[in-house]
């Protein structure tokens, strides 16, 4: 296969996302691939690709791409969330964690959908 230009990963981005909203996120996975690994420092790039994860059940590469995310940008309100919906998933064991990343997204950003999850008492 020949060089991948800058260019091309756009398209693949815009592609993924586009896919991504047509509930393929397998496909959406397959173009970010080339994306990641070409572009490794693209917060953006990991964050879709964790989305695309988690909505095709690959629970420990969402987690692995989302703390990724939240180690670059610890105030990402969105990923925060997006992690607790994930620790969340996978199972019980991990509802504390979830919890903490519910409370962190709430507290970055005050949005109904965050705010409700994190469960702030009284």
């Amino acid at each position: 296969m020949s060089e991948r230009s800058p260019e091309t990963h756009l398209v693949d981005f815009r592609a993924a996302e586009q896919l991504l909203a047509a509930r393929d996120p397998r496909g959406a996975v397959q173009l970010l691939d080339p994306v990641v690994e070409a572009h490794p420092e693209n917060t953006a790039a990991r964050l879709l690709r964790a989305r695309a994860y988690f909505h095709s059940a690959q629970l420990g590469a969402a987690e692995a791409e989302f703390l990724v995310v939240l180690d670059r940008e610890p105030d990402n309100a969105y990923a925060h969330f997006a992690l607790a919906r994930t620790l969340e998933r996978g199972g019980s064991l991990r509802a504390a964690e979830a919890q903490r990343h519910f409370r962190l997204a709430a507290a970055l950003d005050p949005r109904p959908d965050f705010v409700q999850a994190a469960r702030f008492e009284g």
